[in-house]
């Protein structure tokens, strides 16, 4: 099991996240999505389990860009946004191979 857990900022879901692991000594990997480059196939990975890449949207992301990704319909051009500025996902996201849960979920990791 090589589990990480990527994430933007320290919000309230991704302690949980991190806490949840800790507790049951799992080891896991934080994955700061600001300093590590998303490549084109894991993002497809993480759009996949959401369902589509506007589900992978942060509703509550601020900025300029969040405003103008908020308003797009075209899945390719949100795709495009979000491998430019993987802030804009929502978090964490849990990833354990080519599996991988967004949000909190506690029940799908026991």
């Amino acid at each position: 099991m090589n589990i990480m857990i990527y994430a933007s900022k320290k919000n309230f879901d991704v302690q949980k996240a991190e806490r949840f692991f800790k507790e049951r000594k799992i080891p896991f990997t934080s994955v700061d999505v600001k300093k590590h480059k998303l490549g084109a196939r894991e993002l497809q990975l993480f759009v996949k389990a959401a369902g589509s890449a506007r589900a992978l949207l942060d509703p509550d992301a601020k900025g300029e860009r969040a405003d103008y990704a908020k308003h797009l319909t075209l899945e390719n051009i949100i795709f495009d946004l979000i491998l430019e500025n993987p802030t804009l996902m929502k978090t964490p996201i849990v990833r354990d191979g080519n599996k991988v849960r967004i949000g909190f979920k506690q029940e799908d990791w026991e």
